[in-house]
């Protein structure tokens, strides 16, 4: 069972970082408004994964990943009916830009979440996730993303 817990870990996490990786070329098109269908629809099928991947974890209770993961499904069913269900017409423009930032900030604060548990330097700097680096680290990834968000949902005006 360990050996197969290691190896879904690391697909896991494979999966994670294709997703950021993905996210990262989405939000570049959502900033210079290009809609690059093909990473678009990398991004929403690997973060979808990430979540969904995510629930077959040993479970133990309603805690905080189990929380992202949902809140992440419901973000992406939006972005994703915004996208493909209503075209990115009218309002359903910016509610898909939001939306995709929205998920990959969910991504990226997991993978703040995660540095700082396996990472020996970055934990040694805040062990229990409520030290000074740690609070520093999130709230310049929310900052960043609100910024990025508000500024993707104006520019972002593909041509069909």
């Amino acid at each position: 069972m360990f050996s197969a817990m290691t190896t879904f870990t690391k697909v896991h996490v494979v999966i994670s970082l294709i997703a950021i990786f993905a996210g990262f070329v989405v939000a570049f098109g959502l900033l210079t408004s290009k809609r690059l269908d093909g990473w678009t629809a990398l991004f929403l099928v690997m973060t979808l994964l990430t979540s969904v991947t995510g629930f077959f974890f040993p479970f133990h209770g309603f805690t905080a990943p189990v929380w992202f993961a949902i809140i992440t499904l419901v973000v992406l069913a939006i972005g994703t009916f915004a996208r493909y269900g209503r075209k990115l017409t009218g309002a359903w423009r910016w509610i898909y830009a939001v939306t995709a930032m929205l998920a990959l900030y969910l991504n990226v604060f997991v993978l703040i979440v995660e540095l700082f548990l396996r990472v020996p330097a970055l934990k040694a700097l805040s062990a229990t996730q409520a030290g000074p680096p740690f609070l520093i680290a999130q709230l310049s990834a929310i900052v960043i993303f609100v910024v990025l968000t508000v500024i993707a949902a104006i520019r972002f005006r593909p041509i069909n």
